[in-house]
């Protein structure tokens, strides 16, 4: 199936209301990007920021030749076949379906980011996201690719279980997406404590990218700021320093095999955890 399919829902004008979420993210990408030119929060040193947006740039483009095709088909593929079977199949296609079938999206990407964080094995691929130096919205393209091939599992799970139709989880995915440039982006404004009472705003999720394990681990959400109320995972404060103290990677290669050396690796090696006894 395509975005542009004539089965999609229309807007008045007739356009596929999905064409109208991705240009909605494509604008928000670049508005974010000429934001933080003009007035960002916090500058970094600028050798750092290029290869961060460099490296950023480049896993993207890796990542979305390897994964967009398979993404698009498998997840289309499962809503078409069982989205007459899941929890929420009973309803009538409307409104309610439509904003339930977001809530229980975004929950679920809540748990799956809190267990990437939790679990070793997912961590492992995890913390390259986490590995940026700086905080900028391409820090939102900063992801391993086995992380993105594991999540594509978790949400073909996700449409079986709860039954969401196809168009529905991709406009959820693009307004995701939208969401997740957003809290990226190295911005400040007013009032976004109060707006952080409601979504995760960049001051939020730069706690999240906090070079302290104690401080990254919370704000998980990535729209809705509720669930980290709700389970007890939400901090507000100002981390010192942004990344990871043993994990640097200044290409995209270092990136892509960072994946298989850990913390524990690399202390390991600084002489940083004792060896155990013989």
């Amino acid at each position: 199936m395509n975005v542009t399919d004539s089965s999609l829902p229309v807007s008045e004008q007739g356009l596929p209301l999905n064409e109208i979420f991705l240009s909605m993210a494509i604008a928000a990408f670049l508005l974010l990007i000429v934001m933080e030119g003009l007035k960002p929060y916090q500058r970094f040193d600028r050798k750092v920021a290029k290869n961060s947006v460099v490296t950023n740039t480049t896993a993207f483009l890796f990542n979305n030749v390897i994964l967009t095709t398979l993404r698009a088909s498998s997840l289309f593929f499962v809503a078409q076949q069982f989205s007459n079977y899941g929890v929420l199949s009973g309803l009538s296609n409307g409104p309610i379906k439509w904003v339930l079938s977001f809530l229980l999206f975004d929950l679920a990407i809540y748990v799956w980011h809190y267990a990437s964080h939790k679990n070793e094995f997912l961590w492992r691929f995890h913390k390259i996201h986490h590995s940026d130096k700086t905080f900028n919205v391409t820090t939102g393209f900063r992801f391993h690719v086995f992380d993105l091939f594991i999540e594509i599992v978790m949400k073909c799970l996700f449409v079986i279980v709860f039954g969401v139709d196809a168009y529905v989880i991709l406009a959820i995915e693009l307004i995701e997406l939208s969401f997740i440039f957003f809290h990226h982006s190295n911005l400040s404004f007013d009032k976004e404590d109060l707006l952080s009472k409601v979504i995760i705003t960049p001051a939020l999720h730069r706690t999240h990218h906090s070079a302290l394990r104690s401080e990254h681990d919370s704000n998980y959400g990535i729209v809705l700021s509720i669930w980290d109320q709700l389970f007890g995972t939400r901090k507000e404060l100002v981390p010192k320093k942004i990344g990871l103290d043993l994990i640097e990677a200044d290409n995209f290669i270092q990136l892509f095999f960072l994946a298989f050396i850990t913390e524990r690796h690399v202390g390991k090696l600084l002489g940083l955890i004792p060896k155990g006894k013989k």
